[in-house]
C-alpha cells in the first residue's frame, strides 16, 4: 500500500502530519533474533529509549505493532507545556515541596533535553516558541493568576505571564476567553517529524527497528525474556514496555493502570487571514476538562483538537470539531478542513505517567495522559541511562504509587466513560 492511502490500523483517520513529509518505513521481523535490550512500542518513549541504548553501545531492538507513530506520539497536538500534568502547587499538596520540585525540574530537564535533541541531530520539527492557557470560565482566572506567582517565586519558573481577557484577545484573536496565561519558555512542534527523526538517530546507531510486528505474549525461559509475534521470537536480558494505550494484554497489571480514550483533531483548509488568529504562532489550551488545543501549522492551517471519546466508536470528527472552531472564531463560520483524525491517549487515575517494573527485567512506561511528547521522549533517555548504569531519575516516577482503575477488565470503560460524561458536562456549568 502507497503511503499516500496508507491508514493505520489502531488509529482513525489520516492525519496532517503524514502528508507533511516523507514517512520511512521499517522492515518487518522475519525468524528469531537475540538482544541485550528489546523494546515493545514505536511511539516517543520506545524510539527515544533505543536510540539512547543504541548511542551507549547496548543491542536494542524495537518492535511495534502498526507502524512507528501510528499511536498518539506521531499523531498528538504537538504541545510540550511547562511541568507534570498537574500544577506544581496540586503536586505540593499531595507529595510536599520537595517531591514536587523534583517532578516539576524533571519536566524542565524533559524540554531542555527535547530542544537539546533535535538541533545536535539535524531533526527539523517545526519547533515554536510560546503556549497560551486560556480560561473558558471567569472564576478560574484567579487560580491561573496564582498559578503564575507560584511558578515564579517558589518553582524558579518566571516565564509565565498573566492576561485579562483584553490582553488574551490581542493573542488569540478571539475574546471568548475570560484571560489566561502567556509561557514564553515552552514549545510546540510537528510530532510525526520529531518521532521519525529520533528513529533515523536510533537507527544509525545500530538499533534494530521493525514495523507491523505485533508482541503478542512476553515469556521467561531461562534467566531471559522471549516475546511472540507472528513473525518470529525476540530473547532479551531486558524488555521496555512502552504501548502506553495500546499495550492490550501484554501486561495485565500495567494494562489496568492506563486506559486509553480517543481524542480527535481537525485539520483546516489554509486560512485567508492568518494574522487574526494567534498573531504570535503560540499553541492554545484550555481549561475545560475536555480541553481544547489548537495551533496554526507553518503553512497557516488551523490544528485544532477537542472532543474526546471514551468508547470505541468515533463518530463524525470533523463537524464535531468545526463547531468548536466557529465558537471561538465566528468568522471561520465557512471555514472547511483537509484532515480530520484521532489517536488513543493513555491516561492514569491520578494525570501522572505510570513508571513499573512489574516483572524481573520487564519495566512498564506510559500513562502521560496528554503531557507527553516532551515527557515520553526524555523518558525513553531515563530508561536507557537506568540500564547503562547511570542515576535512576525514573525513581521519583516509580515511587507515586498510581492507583489501577476500578472495575476490572470488562467494566473499567464503561464506569470511565461514565465519570468522564460527569466531568465533561461540568464544563458547561
Amino acid at each position: 500500500m502507497s503511503d499516500a492511502l496508507y491508514q493505520s490500523p489502531i488509529s482513525p483517520g489520516r492525519s496532517w502530519y503524514e502528508d507533511s513529509l516523507i514517512r520511512p518505513r521499517w522492515p518487518q521481523l522475519s525468524g528469531s533474533i537475540s538482544c541485550d535490550v528489546l523494546v515493545v512500542g514505536g511511539g516517543f518513549t520506545g524510539v527515544s529509549a533505543a536510540a539512547h541504548l543504541a548511542m551507549a553501545g547496548v543491542d536494542a531492538v524495537l518492535l511495534e505493532g502498526a507502524r512507528l507513530g501510528d499511536g498518539a506520539s506521531g499523531r498528538n497536538g504537538g504541545q510540550m507545556g511547562t511541568g507534570q500534568r498537574l500544577w506544581p502547587e496540586e503536586l505540593e499538596a499531595s507529595f510536599g515541596y520537595e517531591r514536587a520540585k523534583a517532578l516539576f525540574d524533571i519536566a524542565e530537564d524533559a524540554k531542555q533535553h527535547l530542544v537539546d535533541f533535535t538541533n545536535r541531530h539535524g531533526i527539523e520539527a517545526d519547533l515554536q516558541a510560546g503556549q497560551l492557557s486560556v480560561a473558558h470560565k471567569r472564576r478560574f482566572l484567579k487560580p491561573y493568576q496564582e498559578h503564575a506567582e507560584i511558578l515564579a517565586t517558589r518553582f524558579n519558573y518566571d516565564k509565565v505571564s498573566f492576561h485579562d481577557r483584553a490582553g488574551m484577545a490581542d493573542l488569540l484573536g478571539s475574546d471568548c476567553y475570560y484571560g489566561g496565561l502567556r509561557d514564553s519558555g515552552t514549545y510546540h512542534l510537528n510530532p510525526l517529524k520529531l518521532l521519525t527523526g529520533t528513529a533515523a538517530v536510533a537507527g544509525s546507531a545500530g538499533a534494530r527497528l521493525f514495523e507491523q510486528t505485533p508482541v503478542t505474549a512476553l515469556t521467561e525461559q531461562g534467566g531471559r525474556i522471549v516475546a511472540q509475534t507472528p513473525y518470529g521470537t525476540v530473547t532479551a536480558a531486558r524488555v521496555l514496555v512502552a504501548t502506553n494505550a495500546h499495550g492490550g494484554d501484554i501486561d495485565a497489571i500495567a494494562a489496568s493502570h492506563v486506559m486509553p480514550i480517543r481524542s480527535f483533531i481537525v485539520a483546516t483548509e489554509p486560512l485567508a487571514e492568518p494574522h487574526r488568529i494567534i498573531p504570535g504562532n503560540e499553541s492554545v489550551d484550555d481549561s475545560r476538562f475536555v480541553v481544547r488545543y489548537f495551533r496554526k501549522s507553518p503553512d497557516n492551517c488551523l490544528l485544532f483538537g477537542g472532543r474526546e471519546a471514551y468508547m470505541p466508536e468515533t463518530g463524525n470528527i470533523g463537524a464535531t470539531i468545526l463547531k468548536q472552531i466557529r465558537d471561538i472564531y465566528p468568522h471561520l463560520k465557512d471555514v472547511g478542513f483537509t484532515h480530520a483524525w484521532g489517536g488513543s491517549v493513555g491516561i492514569t487515575m491520578t494525570r501522572m505517567p505510570y513508571v513499573s517494573a512489574t516483572r524481573s527485567g520487564i519495566t512498564y512506561i506510559g500513562g502521560f495522559s496528554g503531557h507527553g511528547v516532551m515527557l515520553s521522549n526524555f523518558f525513553g533517555r531515563l530508561y536507557a541511562e537506568t540500564v547503562t548504569g547511570g542515576p535512576n531519575r525514573l525513581q521519583v516516577l516509580q515511587d507515586l504509587d498510581i492507583p489501577a482503575f476500578p472495575g476490572g477488565q470488562w467494566l473499567r470503560t464503561p464506569l470511565l466513560f461514565l465519570a468522564m460524561t460527569w466531568f465533561a458536562l461540568r464544563d458547561r456549568i
